[in-house]
C-alpha cells in the first residue's frame, strides 16, 4: 500500500506541467503582501462572521500568503512559521528518538499540543508521537507547502469556539482553490557541504465550468543528513589502545536525519444546485528517515560487552569489535480526508455539514544494534513496533444573520461536533523487547538504543466527545463590535467542560482600533497520554554507561505505587488587549499584550527509582509518569509594523515583528518539591525575546529580499542517569538574503542563502563528551549557512 501511495503521488507531481514560485519575501505578522493578501481579505479564523477582514478582527491574526510560505528553503511548514512568526518556535532535536522526525513546535512558549491546527477550518488530526512531557500535536510537516493558499494564525485563546487545544492560538491552513498550473524544482545545501536537499512539486487546478474547481498538488523531498560533530574523547582513547581496529571518525553523528517524503493534497468544490456546494479536500504523506544514536564503546559498555556465563564462548566483540552506533529509523504515512455540504437558505442563513477522518501511523526500526541479553542469538536489526493515531469528526455548523436594527445584523453562529479519537500501539519483533538468558548476569535486554514495544505496552484506546457551541458577534454602533462565545463539551474518559469567550473592538478614529478578549480554555488528555508506556535508553555523560528509563502510564501499577493520579484537563484563562491601525499610505501595525494563566499543566513527575519490592522486568534505572503537576502564568507582548509602498522605480515591503514572552511556574508539585529541571524547562528553555525584520524591493522583473532573525538567550538542560545539568546560551542574530529574476511570463529563478554569514551559537559544553558541538535543543538551526536555487514555472 505504501509503495502504491508513493508512486501515485510521484505520478501526480509530474502530471502538471508548471510551477509556483515565491518572488517576494513578506513578513508574517503584517501579512501585507500586496499581490495576495491585503486589509480587505476576508478572514475565516477566530470568527464566523463572513465579513471580517484582518483589520476588523476582534483578536490578533497573522496572515501568511502563499508566496511568503514558498519563500523558505525548508519544506517543513514548522520551519517557515518559526522564521516568520517571532512567537513561534521549533527545535531540531537530533538523536532524540521520534522527536528527530516529528519536531515539537510551540506558540507563545506553551506546549506544542496547546495550539490547535485547522485545514480549511476543519480540525487536523494529531501525530501518533507523544513528545516531550507527553505533548501530542499535529505534524505540520505532513502538509505540502505548494498546496497552501495562505495561513492564518490566531494569537489568542479560542477553546470556546473550537474546543480542546486552542489555548495558545489557532493555525488555520487554507488550501489553494484556484485553477492554474504551477511547478518548481529546488536544490539547497549547507556551506559545510552536507545536508543536500532536493525538492520538486507540481500543482494543477482545473475549473469545473463556472460551478467550482478541482486542484491537485504533489511534492517530493529528499534531504541528506548533516553532521556537526567531533570525535568522542573515549573513541579517540579506544582507537589509541587498539590501533589494529578501524574506529569510525566520528563514531556517531549529531545533526539532521536523512529524510525522504512524498506528499499530496486535493481541494475540490462544486455547486450542485443554487446555494448548495459539495466539497472535499485532503492531504496524504508517505516518508521515512534515519538518525544516529549514541556510540557503544567496547571498553566501558559493560552491560553489552561483559562476559556472561550464559554465553561462555561468545562476545559481541566478534560482531562489533570497534563498538557500534545504533541507527534509528522511522517509516510513516499520514492522511486527512474531509467532505461535506455547505450552502445558504435565503440571505440570512448558511450551513456547513461535514465529516472528516485522519490518521497518523509511525513504524520504528533499528539497524546496527543488538539485544545483548540474547547473546549469539541476537539479530542486529529490529522492527520496534507501531504507533497509530486516528480521529473521526462529524460537524454541523450554522450561521444566522439576525436583523436587530443595528448598524449591521447580529451574526449568530451555532453548531455541534462529535469526535472520536483512537490511539494504538502495536508490538515489535519479539527480539526487540526480549529479556534473554544473559540478563541474569547483567547484559542489557531489549534492542539496544530503543526497546521495542512489547505486548505489555501494546493496546488500543479510544475517547469520544460531544460538543455544542454558540458564537455571537454584533455591532450596536458604528465604532463598536462585541462578541461572545460559549462551548459545552463532554468527554467519555473524564467528564465535561464549559468554556466561554468575551470580545470587544472599538474604532474611535477610522483606521485606529482598540481590541480586547477574555476567555477560558482547556486541553483534554488524549487516549495516548492516558494509556501509553514508553521506554528509552540514554548515555550517562559521567560513567558513559547506557541506562534505561521508563515513562509509565498513570494507571500503571508501579506509577500508582509511586503516587500517580488520573489525568484531568489542563485549563486556561486568557486575556489579550491591544491596538491596531492601518493607513492610506501603506503603513499598518498592531501592539497586543497578553496573559495566559494555566493550571493543571501536564508534565512528567519527578524521577523515581523503582523500589526493590515492585516488579521491574525491564530493569529501569528510573521511571516517571505523566501528571497534572504545574500552574503557570505566561505574559508577553507582540509588536508588528508593516509598510508597503512604491519607492523610487520599484516597490518596497518593510516588516518588523517582535515578541516578548515570559512563563513563570506559579504553583504545583514542581514548586513544592523544588524540581529544578521542570521549572527551567517551562521558564527558560526558549528565548524570551524574538524578532524578525524584512525588506523586500522589486523593480520590474528583479526582486531582492533580505531578512534578519533575532533569538534571545535561553537555557539548555542535559540529562544523566543521576541528575540534570544546565547551560545558558546567549542571543543569536541570523541574516537571510535572496534575489529573484522573472525570465519571462512563465519562468522565474531565485537564488539566495539562509544564515548567509554562517553564524553558529555557543558550543554545548555539557555535551562535549559525546561529540556534540552545538545544543541539540536549540530553538534555531545550528548547522550554519545554507544556500539554494529555485526554478519556478507558472501558467
Amino acid at each position: 500500500m505504501k509503495s502504491l501511495t508513493a508512486c501515485a503521488l510521484v505520478a501526480l507531481q509530474f502530471a502538471a506541467p508548471s510551477a509556483a514560485y515565491a518572488e517576494d519575501f513578506a513578513s508574517a505578522d503584517a501579512g501585507a503582501d500586496a499581490g495576495e493578501v491585503d486589509v480587505d481579505t476576508i478572514i475565516v479564523t477566530g470568527t464566523r462572521d463572513a465579513q471580517r477582514t484582518q483589520f476588523d478582527t476582534l483578536a490578533p491574526i497573522d496572515v501568511l500568503p502563499s508566496r511568503t510560505i514558498d519563500g523558505s528553503i525548508s519544506d517543513d511548514l514548522s520551519d517557515t512559521l518559526a522564521q516568520l512568526l517571532p512567537s513561534f518556535n521549533v527545535q531540531r532535536l537530533p538523536a532524540a528518538d521520534g522527536l528527530a522526525f516529528v519536531r515539537p513546535a510551540t506558540l507563545r512558549g506553551l506546549s506544542p499540543d496547546q495550539t490547535l491546527v485547522l485545514v480549511n477550518g476543519k480540525r487536523y488530526h494529531r501525530s501518533a508521537l507523544l513528545g516531550t512531557r507527553g505533548a501530542q500535536a499535529a505534524d505540520l510537516a505532513t502538509i505540502p507547502n505548494l498546496a497552501i493558499k495562505r495561513v492564518e494564525v490566531l494569537r489568542d485563546g479560542a477553546s470556546a469556539q473550537y474546543g480542546s487545544d486552542a489555548i495558545a492560538g489557532v493555525i488555520n491552513i487554507i488550501l489553494d482553490d484556484q485553477p492554474g498550473m504551477d511547478a518548481f524544482g529546488q536544490f539547497s545545501q549547507y556551506y559545510e557541504g552536507d545536508g543536500a536537499s532536493y525538492q520538486s512539486g507540481a500543482q494543477g487546478g482545473i475549473a469545473l465550468g463556472d460551478r467550482g474547481a478541482l486542484v491537485f498538488t504533489g511534492e517530493f523531498t529528499k534531504s541528506d543528513a548533516t553532521s556537526r560533530t567531533r570525535q568522542r574523547p573515549d573513541a579517540e582513547a579506544f582507537q589509541a589502545a587498539h590501533p589494529e581496529l578501524d574506529v569510525p571518525d566520528p563514531v556517531q553523528r549529531w545533526g539532521q536525519p536523512d529524510l525522504r517524503s512524498v506528499r499530496g493534497a486535493v481541494n475540490a468544490g462544486y455547486q450542485i444546485a443554487e446555494g448548495v456546494t459539495v466539497y472535499a479536500f485532503g492531504t496524504i504523506t508517505d516518508g521515512e528517515g534515519v538518525t544516529d544514536f549514541n556510540w557503544r564503546n567496547p571498553a566501558n559498555t559493560g552491560n553489552v560487552y561483559n562476559p556472561s556465563p550464559a554465553f561462555p564462548d561468545f562476545s559481541f566483540t566478534d560482531i562489533y569489535p570497534a563498538g557500534f552506533t545504533p541507527r534509528f529509523g522511522t517509516d510513516y504515512d499520514d492522511y486527512q480526508a474531509v467532505g461535506g455540504f455547505r450552502g445558504e437558505a435565503g440571505d440570512a442563513f448558511t450551513y456547513d455539514l461535514s465529516a472528516s477522518a485522519g490518521r497518523s501511523r509511525i513504524d520504528y526500526n533499528m539497524q546496527e544494534s543488538l539485544n545483548a541479553s540474547l547473546g549469539p542469538d541476537s539479530p542486529t536489526s529490529f522492527y520496534l513496533g507501531r504507533q497509530r493515531q486516528s480521529e473521526f469528526n462529524l460537524n454541523a455548523d450554522f450561521v444566522y444573520r439576525l436583523p436587530l436594527g443595528l448598524v449591521e445584523p447580529a451574526n449568530i453562529a451555532f453548531g455541534a461536533e462529535r469526535r472520536k479519537e483512537t490511539y494504538a500501539i502495536y508490538p515489535g519483533d519479539p527480539a526487540s523487547y526480549a529479556i534473554g538468558p544473559g540478563a541474569a548476569s547483567g547484559l542489557a535486554p531489549n534492542s539496544n538504543g530503543f526497546p521495542g514495544f512489547s505486548p505489555l505496552n501494546a493496546g488500543e484506546w479510544s475517547q469520544t466527545s460531544y460538543a455544542g457551541y454558540v458564537d455571537v458577534e454584533l455591532r450596536p454602533v458604528e465604532m463598536l463590535t462585541l462578541g461572545a462565545a460559549g462551548r459545552y463539551e463532554d468527554f467519555s474518559e473524564f467528564g465535561d467542560t464549559f468554556n466561554y469567550k468575551l470580545s470587544a473592538r472599538l474604532e474611535p478614529v477610522r483606521g485606529l482600533a482598540l481590541r480586547a478578549t477574555y476567555s477560558t480554555g482547556f486541553r483534554a488528555p488524549t487516549p495516548g497520554q492516558l494509556n501509553a508506556v514508553n521506554t528509552t535508553q540514554g548515555l550517562d555523560t559521567t560513567t558513559l554507561e547506557i541506562f534505561n528509563r521508563g515513562r509509565l502510564s498513570p494507571s500503571d501499577p508501579i506509577a500508582i505505587a509511586l503516587g500517580a493520579q488520573p489525568l484531568k484537563p489542563e485549563k486556561s484563562r486568557n486575556l489579550t488587549a491591544g491596538l491596531t491601525f492601518q493607513s492610506a499610505f501603506g503603513l499598518t501595525g498592531s501592539v497586543d499584550v497578553y496573559q495566559i494563566k494555566l493550571r493543571d499543566r501536564f508534565g512528567q513527575s519527578a524521577t523515581f527509582t523503582v523500589p526493590g519490592d515492585l516488579p521491574n522486568p525491564q530493569r529501569f534505572t528510573a521511571v516517571t509518569y505523566f501528571t497534572n503537576d504545574f500552574d503557570t502564568r505566561t505574559r508577553g507582548v507582540d509588536v508588528v509594523l508593516g509598510y508597503a509602498h512604491d519607492v523610487g522605480p520599484g516597490r518596497a515591503d518593510i516588516n518588523l515583528a517582535y515578541n516578548y514572552n515570559e512563563t513563570k511556574v506559579t504553583s504545583g508539585t514542581t514548586a513544592a518539591i523544588a524540581n529544578e529541571t521542570q521549572r527551567v524547562l517551562f521558564e527558560d528553555r526558549l528565548p524570551k525575546h524574538n524578532a524578525t525584520a524584512s525588506l523586500g524591493y522589486t523593480v520590474g522583473a528583479f526582486g531582492l529580499q533580505a531578512r534578519a532573525r533575532y533569538y534571545g538567550a535561553w537555557t539548555d538542560v542535559s540529562g544523566n542517569a543521576t541528575g540534570e545539568m544546565f547551560q545558558r546560551f546567549g542571543s543569536m542574530l541570523l541574516f537571510d538574503l535572496s534575489a529573484s529574476l522573472k525570465l519571462n511570463d512563465h519562468l522565474t529563478v531565485r537564488a539566495g542563502a539562509e544564515n548567509i554569514f554562517d553564524a553558529y551559537p555557543d558550543e554545548a559544553t555539557n555535551q562535549a563528551v559525546r561529540g556534540l558541538i552545538y545544543s541539540r535543543n536549540a530553538p534555531y538551526d545550528t548547522d550554519g549557512g545554507q544556500y539554494y536555487v529555485r526554478l519556478g514555472i507558472t501558467f
